[in-house]
């Protein structure tokens, strides 16, 4: 029996009161509850131990691991709830992680913060959620146009918050963050791609790549597709699945279709589309099921699931892996306390642990990504984002796609 719940506990019981329990689940065995629709009518009613029995997992272990779980992220929620009571001044982070690497992270932030806090006469407090649950807490500060309510360091993946003009934009413009990257990594800078923004408003400490998930049952005597346009074309109709739970990634995706082969480009990609799945779910949709989709579009990261499944291969795009960057941004007149979370956050340190631990390559100089010179990365381009309202293309691009998947 452990002090955070019992297996016989719904599992809605267990996420109301332990919101961050969902990362765990959907990592190990339940990635249907990404669906937040299935998980609210399905929890209510399914008991833990219930549903473990059914898909055959060791409750013991389950409870274990999951108890270890809770207990790691019980002790950062107390120690952030007790930095957020430091007075005005202080150095506030916020932002969101990606789900599988949030956890060591937030083990090395949460020692390095200690640290500082002991031997500074500023506190740092942070809130760094997953990825999965979005940033409506984050937006709602900026929504109030007060630079002073914004958090003095911002973290997120994808375009949506730092690239709508009607949001961050503002900020931006009256330069009120300001962070640079003179140093890059050669898998982000070489005479392919350069990831150091020339504007110097923003950093990008790692990246989310995508690439090609064939399923040769259902794929049949078409050829494996090999980039990006061939998965947009008539034959891949009804083939591939996207991945739209994933709101970053989606957005990444839209954006650089819409980049590089306009508003016929957003139709062909609802043309293509499929179903809307996990990438977890993605790598379990074996055989010739007609459900099953002959191309899922999914993280890199999920690769690793694969474990020799013979029928399934992952490609990486010729032309690139899609590239779903991770952003942060700083304040300008607090740079002075800023630099040194910075430099720890941009170290070789926390850049292993995104490369390594979760498959998702660092932007530090010092970091070996493991990648190889044909493994290179489909970027929209500083241009591309400074010279357009990057977030109302992304909004345009969804509804192009929601209206062309209505047409068919």
């Amino acid at each position: 029996m452990n002090k955070f719940f019992s297996l016989t506990d719904t599992f809605s019981q267990l996420v109301e009161k332990y919101p961050e329990a969902m990362d765990f689940l959907v990592a190990n065995g339940f990635e249907q509850f990404k669906d937040k629709r299935l998980f609210d009518t399905m929890g209510k009613t399914i008991r833990i131990d219930m549903a473990l029995k059914s898909k055959k997992i060791n409750p013991e272990l389950f409870e274990e691991r999951l108890a270890a779980f809770l207990e790691k992220d019980s002790a950062m929620d107390i120690s952030l709830a007790e930095s957020k009571k430091d007075a005005a001044g202080d150095v506030l982070i916020e932002g969101v992680l990606p789900c599988p690497i949030r956890i060591p992270l937030l083990e090395g932030i949460k020692e390095w913060i200690d640290d500082q806090n002991a031997k500074n006469d500023y506190k740092i407090a942070y809130e760094l959620q997953s990825a999965n649950l979005g940033l409506d807490w984050v937006v709602d500060k900026v929504k109030t146009g007060d630079a002073d309510k914004v958090s003095d360091v911002l973290l997120s993946a994808g375009f949506e918050l730092f690239f709508d003009k009607n949001l961050m934009g503002h900020f931006m413009d009256e330069g009120v963050f300001e962070t640079y990257l003179e140093e890059m990594n050669k898998d982000f800078c070489n005479d392919r791609i350069d990831l150091r923004d020339p504007k110097k408003r923003y950093a990008i400490m790692g990246v989310v790549p995508a690439v090609f998930l064939i399923n040769k049952g259902v794929l049949g005597d078409r050829k494996v597709p090999e980039t990006w346009a061939d998965i947009l074309s008539e034959e891949f109709e009804d083939s591939v699945a996207l991945p739209m739970n994933d709101l970053d990634l989606f957005n990444a995706l839209v954006i650089n279709i819409y980049k590089e082969f306009g508003s016929e480009g957003i139709k062909n990609l609802a043309r293509s589309y499929k179903k809307n799945l996990h990438p977890a779910q993605m790598v379990k949709a074996k055989g010739k099921s007609k459900d099953a989709p002959a191309v899922s579009i999914i993280p890199y990261f999920f690769t690793q699931m694969l474990m020799g499944a013979s029928d399934l291969e992952a490609i990486w795009p010729k032309d690139g892996a899609l590239l779903s960057p991770i952003f942060m941004i700083t304040k300008k007149a607090k740079q002075d306390k800023i630099k040194p979370f910075i430099d720890f956050f941009m170290s070789e340190k926390i850049g292993t642990l995104f490369s390594a631990s979760g498959k998702f390559p660092s932007t530090n100089p010092n970091v070996d990504n493991h990648l190889d010179e044909n493994q290179t990365f489909k970027w929209i381009g500083w241009d591309f984002i400074h010279n357009n309202d990057v977030g109302g293309l992304v909004r345009q691009c969804e509804k192009e796609f929601n209206d062309a998947i209505m047409d068919l």
